[in-house]
């Protein structure tokens, strides 16, 4: 065991290089103080030359971004869970605040800052973008005409979306808003289409939910999931939906086709609302600062289909918005639903009454519609919105035991197995060419007399009928036209036998 003066002699060996080494210039670094900190902020002096969104340091190695910028003090958010101190240093680093980006975040579990939460070690990432990133412009910007295809048929028939839109989820809390997102997520396993999915405030339970399920039924290889748990820093729940875009533009601006779920955005305005009043900002309707419709607005324009000339990827964008007993005229809400490009509107009272999904089809809309629509799929649908709402009315005065006609009830009857076909479990997409066949069947009134309560087993035997029966339509999806000639009277052969052989018709 070598003694002190050998250690000692062993250290001092090269100290005489060090130090001829050494820069001995006076260099000049601003250096301020911590003069409060308390709830996820903290405010510094003595700091004058940082910039908005800067990245700070503490003594101690605790990390913090700038926010607010005053003439004496400056304002900013802790993202660490190391101890600050009033009175301990503080220095600016000169960078905004970056995350990584590159194909190693795929399958990662990260936070708000792209540092990962999973046991799978650091990431290599390619590059590292700003958090806060501008808008593509208009004039890099194409038409959303691509479908992108969430698995659920009445969205798919009745409020398709595209890729590059920005729909809104919204519904109280426990209608299956997740359920509806994380079902578009696993129908991508199909597509090369890259899923972010974004939980800020969320519990542990939820998440874990949702990165069990993807994982077991989705291309979990293919998502990313960027967690701000309710239980960590507000700071870093605020910074979770940037986080996410970020990376998501990435994939975007390479050509490829990306889905970011945002859950939810009514959490991330309460939290912002949080970090706004600490920081002693003026506050508006509901307490909430003047600015949080263009926090959001700005978030969510990131989302857009690009030309060609900037490499034709798209980002499309499901934020999610929490209501209370359905009012959708408060303010988060109201705000969201004129900033997206459609809702789909989720009803307390249909998930009650055990229909899910339990989307209010006259309350929901796509604003994009069937331009971005398979062709078949367009045709099917066209009239099937109507004849929905006709039903819904005409249900809705039989149920004073008014006396209706032959034709009244055929209305009636036919609108009950409309319904049947469009509940779906949780979890389950179908594929496009299932809807288009379960669409076909309704369109030629082959359900009508087949009991209700079969219909979920005609459901669960469609496909593998289709691929020994009528193989050709397994391709539906990919044709550029709608479905006629041979192929539609071969299709609607293999639907009767297929109801046939489901169940005894009705008298």
């Amino acid at each position: 065991m070598p003694t002190l003066a050998e250690e000692l002699r062993d250290w001092s060996k090269g100290v005489g290089e060090r130090i001829r080494g050494a820069s001995l210039e006076p260099r000049l670094e601003p250096v301020g103080h911590v003069m409060h900190v308390g709830d996820g902020i903290a405010s510094v002096s003595g700091l004058p030359e940082v910039r908005l969104d800067e990245m700070l340091l503490f003594e101690g190695g605790a990390r913090a971004m700038a926010v607010d910028l005053g003439a004496e003090t400056i304002g900013c958010i802790l993202l660490g869970s190391e101890p600050v101190a009033a009175g301990s240093l503080v220095r600016g680093t000169g960078e905004v605040a970056r995350v990584p980006v590159g194909e190693a975040l795929l399958g990662r579990i990260v936070n708000g800052l792209g540092e990962p939460l999973d046991e799978r070690g650091p990431i290599a990432a390619r590059a590292a973008l700003p958090l806060e990133r501008p808008a593509p412009s208009i004039i890099d910007r194409a038409l959303v005409t691509q479908p992108l295809a969430t698995g659920v048929l009445l969205v798919d028939a009745m409020v398709p979306i595209g890729r590059g839109q920005r729909e809104l989820i919204i519904g109280d809390r426990r209608t299956g808003k997740t359920s509806l997102a994380l079902a578009a997520m696993i129908n991508q396993r199909s597509s090369a289409v890259i899923c972010v999915y974004a939980a800020i405030g969320q519990k542990a339970s939820t998440i874990a939910h949702v990165i069990d399920s993807v994982r077991r039924f989705g291309a979990a290889d293919r998502c990313l999931f960027v967690i701000g748990e309710a239980d960590s820093l507000p700071g870093m729940q605020w910074l979770t939906p940037y986080c996410a875009c970020t990376i998501a533009e990435y994939f975007m601006e390479q050509g490829r086709d990306v889905l970011l779920v945002l859950d939810d955005l009514t959490k991330h305005a309460a939290v912002y609302r949080q970090l706004s009043l600490l920081l002693r900002r003026p506050p508006g309707r509901e307490a909430y600062p003047g600015d949080i419709f263009y926090i959001h607005s700005r978030l969510l324009e990131r989302a857009a289909k690009l030309s060609p000339g900037r490499g034709g990827g798209s980002l499309t964008a499901l934020p999610l918005a929490e209501t209370q007993a359905g009012n959708i005229s408060a303010y988060i809400p109201t705000n969201l639903i004129s900033i997206t490009d459609g809702q789909i509107y989720l009803d307390a009272r249909l998930f009650d009454e055990d229909q899910k999904p339990a989307i209010d089809v006259g309350r929901s809309v796509s604003r994009v519609g069937g331009k971005a629509q398979a062709p078949a799929l367009a045709a099917l649908a066209e009239s099937l919105r109507l004849q929905y709402a006709q039903f819904l009315e005409l249900e809705l005065f039989t149920r004073f035991g008014t006396m209706v006609d032959e034709r009244t009830r055929a209305i009636i009857e036919h609108g009950r197995r409309i319904r049947a076909v469009l509940e779906q479990e949780p979890l389950a997409p179908l594929s496009l060419a299932e809807e288009i066949a379960l669409l076909y069947a309704v369109s030629e009134r082959l359900l009508d007399r087949l009991e209700i309560e079969r219909i979920g087993e005609l459901r669960r035997r469609l496909l593998p009928w289709l691929r020994e029966h009528c193989p050709t339509a397994l391709t539906l999806g990919e044709r550029s036209e709608p479905l006629g000639g041979d192929l539609s009277e071969h299709l609607k052969a293999a639907l009767a036998a297929l109801v046939q052989s489901v169940g005894v018709p009705t008298p």
